[in-house]
């Protein structure tokens, strides 16, 4: 089910008069976590390996696409899977002439698949640990961002002032557009996805600061805080 009642906060960013955030407290205070590979039963029927990487990745903007770049030329033959390929090219346009990283065999080409040797998943996000790195600095930002949603929105108030919204929420089956309506399966709206042992403001800290500014996340932090404690006066998270 998409829709149901949920709790909106909006807050003046700390670092920026003319921004609001609005943030979706029900999602960021949920128990949401990646179960990629133990569980996630993939966007596409017949390739639940795979995860929400099947498409590939649109990059936001050429400074995303130069990071991945420099990132691609780190990784190993015994790293990637598809080494060979990618170093002739990576990248593809979509009909939209959008550029992303190229599907190849059937899924992102910087996906490795199972029984490769340094195991299945991402071989930018395993590059990242391996370097000590966290996957935000490597991997594209849609990718590193999901299943966390920033959707921006210039708002006119009845004094015709105005002011940038950024909504903060979850990115469900609709923030991929009317496709997202014939995904396989979706993790958010996954009850076998909703186990983690953090709520997700706080297992996504990193990736929030880093959408957010650590001003704002801090005011986040604690409106969530005080919205699980009142949800568990006892103090059970």
């Amino acid at each position: 089910m998409l829709d149901f009642p949920r709790t909106f906060v909006e807050f003046v960013d700390p670092d920026d008069p003319d921004q609001i955030y609005r943030a979706d407290l029900t999602w960021l205070t949920s128990r949401w976590t990646c179960i990629f590979g133990n569980g996630c039963g993939g966007i596409q029927a017949g390739r639940a390996p795979d995860g929400c990487c099947t498409l590939g990745a649109h990059f936001t903007d050429k400074a995303d696409e130069k990071r991945v770049r420099k990132v691609a030329k780190e990784l190993t033959a015994d790293q990637w899977q598809f080494r060979a390929e990618g170093r002739k090219n990576f990248i593809e346009t979509d009909e939209d002439g959008a550029r992303k990283t190229r599907v190849h065999d059937g899924a992102c080409i910087f996906l490795n698949r199972p029984g490769f040797p340094a195991g299945a998943g991402c071989a930018l996000h395993q590059h990242a640990w391996r370097t000590d790195r966290h996957p935000l600095e490597l991997k594209p930002d849609v990718c590193w961002q999901l299943p966390v949603r920033r959707a921006f929105r210039k708002v006119k108030r009845p004094d015709e002032t105005t002011y940038t919204e950024v909504t903060i929420g979850e990115f469900d089956r609709r923030a991929w557009g009317p496709g997202g309506h014939d995904l396989n399966w979706w993790c958010t709206g996954a009850s076998e996805a909703h186990v983690g042992t953090e709520p997700v403001w706080v297992s996504y800290g990193p990736e929030l600061r880093e959408m957010m500014g650590e001003a704002a996340y801090a005011v986040l932090a604690q409106l969530c805080e005080e919205r699980t404690v009142a949800a568990h006066p006892a103090g059970m998270a």
